[in-house]
């Protein structure tokens, strides 16, 4: 039995608090959240502690899970690991490549087993769509966005991360991740752009962002991703790739409203076009949210269990981060940023 403790539970942090109360090979030891409360019945029963050191060394945990602010993630990891602890981080890993390298490092060092949030990695409808896309072969153009038209609680969740972390760094890893996953070239250059669309958030931030990316194999990339409630539904959901040899979408028919969680990973269908011919693909009975937090944290006790080597995704982790963070630095600076010291 593997002995669990959980960090933060908010959305994320309450569905793999689930994900673990329910799988026969997890025992949830403890969960940590600021207020000390627990909202959901199924977790009430469990030690809740208001400060992650305290829990960690009381608990003694063999896995820790950590869905806290992103400015916490990387102490909060190597901390975990140092105890001897596994570790599963949402993403994004940190707010900085240097502090995303150093948890991979630290879990290089103690031979702990990382793993990044990174859900699309767990479903089955993504894995099908890099599948197509690497099949046709690159050089590739990459068409990603996810807006999302936010209000009430929602605007008010989004209003918290950008206390840390902009739109196109918090959501834009995951589909970095799927470029880097389908191109396997190292990045570049980046060029973004954006603009603060509220008062209501600091004067530092922008809740909307667009970024290009070149890879070192000439394929490009584009993603943009806004917050709030003066965001438009047209077109909130655009996931396109395109090279030579064709293109691989994903279709909308199945796409609610653009603040509908399960709705961001549902893919409903693929269309493969090629010159000769298209072909659509249908998905269905798309896994929902819960269910890809149950499938992430089964693959995290397998790997455990398993021993499975995750080198390759603490590397691909740090390099989605690093084209985010590009992106928002090339946003703030109003110059494209160079990475081509990393790329070789």
């Amino acid at each position: 039995m593997i002995r669990v403790l959980i960090a933060g539970l908010g959305n994320m942090g309450q569905s793999h608090a689930l994900a673990h109360h329910a799988h026969d090979a997890a025992q949830i030891v403890g969960l940590v959240n600021r207020s000390g409360r627990v909202e959901h019945p199924n977790l009430a029963s469990y030690p809740v502690f208001d400060d992650f050191e305290a829990a960690l060394k009381e608990t003694q945990p063999d896995l820790v899970v950590i869905a806290t602010y992103t400015d916490t993630h990387a102490d909060y990891a190597c901390m975990a690991m140092e105890a001897g602890a596994h570790v599963f981080v949402e993403k994004p890993l940190a707010t900085t490549v240097a502090d995303a390298q150093r948890v991979a490092d630290k879990a290089a060092e103690t031979g702990r087993k990382l793993v990044v949030g990174y859900i699309l990695r767990h479903h089955p409808s993504w894995m099908r769509l890099i599948d197509e896309a690497r099949g046709l072969g690159g050089p590739y153009v990459f068409r990603l966005n996810l807006n999302q038209q936010s209000s009430g609680a929602e605007w008010e969740t989004h209003k918290a991360l950008m206390q840390t972390t902009s739109p196109i760094v918090d959501c834009g890893v995951h589909y970095v991740d799927v470029m880097c996953q389908i191109t396997d070239a190292p990045p570049v250059r980046v060029h973004g752009m954006g603009l603060r669309l509220s008062d209501e958030i600091a004067e530092d931030m922008y809740n909307y962002g667009q970024f290009q990316v070149v890879f070192a194999d000439g394929s490009v990339g584009w993603y943009e991703a806004g917050w709030g409630p003066m965001m438009s539904e047209t077109a909130f959901f655009v996931k396109d790739i395109v090279s030579p040899k064709g293109s691989v979408s994903i279709t909308e028919g199945n796409q609610a409203a653009s603040s509908d969680i399960d709705g961001h990973t549902k893919v409903g269908g693929i269309l493969v076009h090629r010159p000769e011919g298209d072909q659509a693909i249908e998905m269905p009975d798309e896994p929902g949210h819960q269910e890809l937090c149950d499938a992430e944290q089964a693959f995290m006790l397998r790997a455990i269990t398993e021993d499975i080597d995750l080198t390759r995704h603490a590397k691909d982790a740090v390099t989605s981060l690093a084209i985010c963070l590009a992106a928002d630095q090339s946003i703030r600076s109003g110059r494209p940023v160079s990475l081509e010291e990393s790329a070789r």
